[in-house]
């Protein structure tokens, strides 16, 4: 790849969103400047997850000019926290570059720049450090794009491992900064976009030491918002916010502009705005404490990926997210039915790929007051099994570990057939094959839905349980339960089989055996 189109940026953008939500607790911990308020990782998520979703939404077609500036946007409307601001001004600044060609050396400069200029009173040893060494190293890249995208995301990592040296409470912490370890995976994910090669992986250096997240946060106030105001009234902004507080960022331009600082008192800050033009989206954290609404409901939310699917969480009493099969449902989507669901909200996203997204909503619905837990729930069978032992009458930290422990003992299989020739656990399966996965894994290769059904289900029940549960899928041949059904009642009549019609697409068969 020479040159980074609308789809790759897509890709790269969904890609950096998805391994930053998988990332997000481990960055979270190493999260001890310039307060240890344990949300770094959360934070960088939603930045490039508002990005994503962001140019997503943009049709086909569209030119790589509007998606850049569209990333951007998202970017910045959706920025959160000290770090998540900086980064999305990085973005800003490969989006004013890349929007007219390919120069990623030029971009990445351009990125570390702006960066910096950003911040009122900048710190080495920080993400900031990690962007100019990456904007740096590059410049004397040989090759194209992949090489310099290569380069960039080496680096990244280089760079991070020497902010203990630069910065003495990362040091005694016994950690590398947070921020910076965020910027190394959007740098990676780029590298794989552009090179085509996926590792899947992202490492984020454990700390060294033990250490409180809360440990060094003290009084005062993080004053966030958006704010509509021209370039002069925004550097009078800037002076008056600096004089009041620190970690001030104000990021944005053409009228629309993202600032975060760090103050005593909130009140004087958002009056400071209210004189410099429009202030909206204000968010005000006191960095002291964390606190919640009193109870008003308690509710579970499910992810369902089918109709008969949905209807069945539905009348166990969930509110439920909808999804394309194979996809992720939106931020926004999850937000607002945690919202819906109560101010005690058990969130089953039932998909490994869903929990990041659900885990970036509960941290937002937090802020508001409301109580969430995301269960680890990877399947459909797992989410049912939780929402079966559901009691609303029981403390809410019980409930989540009921459920948490049905959903636990719940074995996960499913039937697909492949599309593609292909490496799995099981051998080599060819287009046309019936692939039987168990607990994620390939397990059987065959070559009818009833064959490998049957053998799937037969190693699923060896390892124990009472209760088999089918779900079959919109395209499962009509006799495909009743023929498992028949199989169990002739081997292992002392089990208990359920089936529920899930109109789920691309899987023909789901299987939970409890």
């Amino acid at each position: 790849m020479e040159v980074l189109d609308p789809p790759a940026v897509r890709r790269w953008a969904r890609l950096a969103a998805d391994a930053l939500g998988a990332a997000r607790a481990e960055i979270d911990a190493l999260n001890v400047f310039p307060v240890a308020d344990g949300d770094t990782g959360t934070n960088l998520h939603l930045t490039m997850l508002s990005a994503a979703e962001a140019v997503e939404a943009l049709p086909d077609g569209v030119d790589s000019a509007v998606t850049w500036q569209t990333l951007s946007y998202g970017a910045l409307v959706g920025a959160r926290g000290n770090s998540g601001v900086i980064v999305s001004q990085g973005l800003r600044g490969l989006a004013e570059v890349l929007k007219d060609g390919s120069d990623l050396r030029a971009a990445l400069l351009r990125a570390a720049t702006l960066a910096r200029e950003a911040v009122a009173r900048p710190v080495e040893g920080t993400v900031l450090s990690v962007l100019e060494a990456v904007a740096q190293a590059v410049q004397d890249a040989e090759g194209g794009l992949a090489e310099v995208a290569r380069r960039a995301a080496g680096e990244a990592r280089a760079a991070l491992r020497r902010t203990p040296e630069q910065l003495d409470v990362l040091a005694r912490s016994g950690v590398v900064d947070a921020g910076g370890a965020g910027l190394a995976i959007v740098l990676e994910a780029l590298a794989e976009v552009v090179t085509g090669s996926y590792r899947g992986r992202y490492e984020v250096p454990a700390p060294t030491s033990r250490i409180s997240p809360m440990a060094e946060v003290g009084a005062g106030y993080e004053v966030m918002y958006l704010l509509d105001a021209d370039d002069a009234a925004v550097a009078g902004l800037r002076a008056e916010l600096d004089a009041m507080g620190d970690s001030l960022v104000v990021v944005g331009g053409e009228g629309l502009w993202n600032v975060h600082v760090h103050v005593d008192e909130a009140g004087p800050a958002i009056e400071a705005a209210l004189r410099a033009g429009r202030p909206h989206r204000i968010k005000v954290t006191y960095l002291a404490e964390r606190t919640h609404r009193a109870s008003a409901g308690r509710g579970v939310v499910a992810v369902a990926a089918g109709d008969g699917i949905a209807a069945l969480f539905e009348d166990g009493g969930a509110v439920v997210v909808r999804r394309a099969p194979g996809g992720t449902p939106t931020l926004p989507a999850m937000l607002a039915a945690i919202r819906q669901a109560g101010s005690e909200v058990a969130v089953l996203p039932n998909d490994e790929h869903v929990r990041s997204v659900a885990a970036a909503a509960a941290e937002i619905a937090r802020e508001d007051g409301v109580v969430v837990s995301v269960l680890p729930t990877k399947a459909t069978v797992q989410g049912l099994a939780a929402l079966a032992v559901h009691d609303p009458l029981r403390r809410f930290d019980d409930d989540v570990v009921a459920m948490t422990d049905a959903a636990g003992h719940t074995r996960h299989g499913h039937l697909t057939v492949a599309d593609r020739e292909a490496v799995t656990s099981a051998g080599v399966c060819r287009p046309g094959d019936v692939l039987g996965l168990i607990d994620g894994d390939v397990a059987v290769i065959g070559g009818t839905l009833d064959a490998v059904a049957t053998t799937v289900v037969d190693r699923m029940v060896a390892g124990g349980g009472e209760l088999v549960t089918l779900v079959t899928g919109r395209d499962a041949p009509a006799r495909l339960a009743a023929r498992v059904e028949e199989h169990l009642n002739r081997a292992r009549p002392e089990l208990d089989l359920v089936v529920y019609d899930g109109e789920q697409g691309g899987y023909p068969l789901l299987i939970g055996v409890e």
